[in-house]
């Protein structure tokens, strides 16, 4: 049931008639959903009244914004919220979800200025990227440098070792070693892919 509403002074008060048509008081015009979607954006506190019983049904048309908005594609609620929230109606827990996800939302939004930076320099300069480029740089020097001590080196060379066996040795161990670069470089060019699509 909608409830009777007393409006502040900075409050909008927005009319809705039978013909389902908005509008608005302050303005002396007739506004959208979209309409009242900006004002919300722009943070401008409104409140929606019926025109012939003066009932207060901001919660609905506000909900009709956000099934308009989803099914333009602008998906923010994913299924299994809705599933779990329509699973709360009627639940003796019923009660603290609104103050809880009202709590939930002040504190995102206290934080959205933060986590707005955080997906920017997700998107200019992964961190978890740059980590694994890293530790794929470490692996390829310890890869190399254990490569080095099988090597044997033109100063320390054993007369003992036949020439022809360590050539043919060092050879077979650059190619391996130059498929692995390749492998590895590879690797690091379709992860950039995958970063630059996310």
């Amino acid at each position: 049931m909608a409830d009777k509403t007393d409006t502040s002074e900075d409050t909008i008060v927005i009319k809705k008639y039978a013909n389902r048509r908005l509008y608005n008081t302050e303005k002396s015009s007739y506004v959208t959903l979209d309409n009242l979607a900006e004002m919300v954006r722009e943070g401008q506190d409104f409140v929606v009244i019926d025109a012939k019983s003066g009932d207060d049904i901001t919660r609905s048309v506000l909900t009709q914004i956000i099934f308009e908005e989803e099914s333009k594609g602008h998906n923010m609620l994913p299924t299994k919220f809705l599933r779990q929230l329509i699973g709360l109606y009627g639940d003796s827990v019923q009660g603290f979800v609104p103050g809880y996800l009202e709590a939930s939302m002040e504190t995102f939004t206290k934080n959205q200025d933060e986590l707005r930076d955080q997906m920017q320099g997700a998107v200019t300069g992964n961190p978890a990227m740059a980590g694994f480029e890293a530790l794929a740089r470490q692996n390829m020097d310890w890869f190399d440098n254990a490569m080095r001590m099988f090597k044997p080196s033109a100063s320390g060379a054993s007369d003992d070792v036949e020439p022809t066996r360590t050539n043919t040795d060092q050879e077979a161990s650059d190619v391996e070693l130059g498929d692995l670069k390749a492998q590895l470089a590879q690797m690091q060019a379709q992860l950039s892919k995958l970063v630059d699509k996310s």
